[in-house]
């Protein structure tokens, strides 16, 4: 049954992935508001042929500038995401050059980043900064690689600084910064623990054929997405505090699904000087 699975869903993937590429490359060059909702379409279908159940939490923020810090678990997180709102992505330079995922990235508008040069930091975030005031939401996986899905990494700090280059650099006064947890729970039901882990996440050092061919064979995957309390900073905030502050509140979420546990993340007004207190975050995540 895995293998009859597979057959029709790559056969389905393959045809809808042939079809919606023209479609893109045509909305993108004719400038049509089309080229930001398709995406939405298309991941849509794919996260149903992947047999993905998205349960979502919260919203996406209305304010604009709107920058998303997300944990990354997987390649199928960028499917998740993009199948609920129009977004695009922040990535590292390497996808850009991948067979198909290069191209789809690139039709999603995505920013390639070289993340190991720091003198090409400023350039990049300014590209960010660029979209981000034009009213793009661009999603930041803030740790900088994938996780195996049970932990959040500590969140890298220099792309938090695009936040505040479109506030130096562009007309706008203030950047929303929003985080967002990405956790896979259950598969065909059951709890998702580390044995069923290696079926959805995607540390670097492996190679995406596998991990595509056995989402299209075994699927049924529950994934909760949580959209956390939005912060609005300026030119002043420290964006080191920032990203604390970020991967603070993504590990919250995420341990909450994993765990189980109901959890009510404090308000904070100022990122400038906030601590969140111990009671507000889940620090078991080594028992997964």
């Amino acid at each position: 049954m895995a293998w009859a699975r597979f057959i029709v869903t790559a056969t389905a993937f393959v045809l809808i992935t042939a079809i919606s590429i023209p479609l893109q490359y045509i909305f993108l060059k004719a400038g049509l508001g089309l080229r930001k909702s398709f995406p939405i379409f298309y991941h849509r279908i794919v996260s149903r042929l992947l047999g993905f159940r998205i349960h979502m939490h919260g919203d996406m923020a209305t304010e604009r500038p709107l920058l998303l810090a997300a944990n990354h678990a997987s390649w199928s997180d960028i499917v998740i995401l993009g199948s609920l709102k129009e977004l695009s992505f922040i990535a590292k330079i390497e996808v850009a050059s991948w067979p198909l995922f290069g191209m789809l990235s690139k039709l999603q508008r995505s920013v390639f980043v070289e993340r190991e040069k720091r003198g090409k930091t400023h350039d990049q975030a300014s590209e960010i900064a660029t979209r981000l005031a034009a009213g793009d939401v661009m999603v930041l996986f803030a740790e900088g690689t994938t996780s195996d899905g049970n932990r959040v990494l500590p969140f890298k700090t220099s792309l938090f600084g695009a936040a505040q280059v479109a506030i130096r650099e562009t007309s706008v006064e203030t950047v929303t910064v929003q985080p967002v947890a990405i956790a896979y729970t259950r598969v065909h039901g059951v709890p998702m623990g580390r044995f069923h882990r290696p079926l959805i996440s995607w540390p670097g050092d492996v190679p995406l054929g596998p991990s595509l061919i056995g989402l299209l064979k075994d699927g049924a995957i529950d994934v909760d997405v949580w959209f956390g309390e939005p912060m609005t900073i300026d030119a002043k905030t420290n964006r080191k505090t920032l990203a604390r502050l970020m991967e603070e509140r993504v590990r919250a979420m995420m341990l909450s699904s994993l765990l189980g546990r109901d959890l009510v993340t404090p308000r904070v007004e100022n990122p400038e000087t906030a601590i969140l207190p111990d009671s507000a975050i889940l620090k078991d995540d080594k028992k997964l």
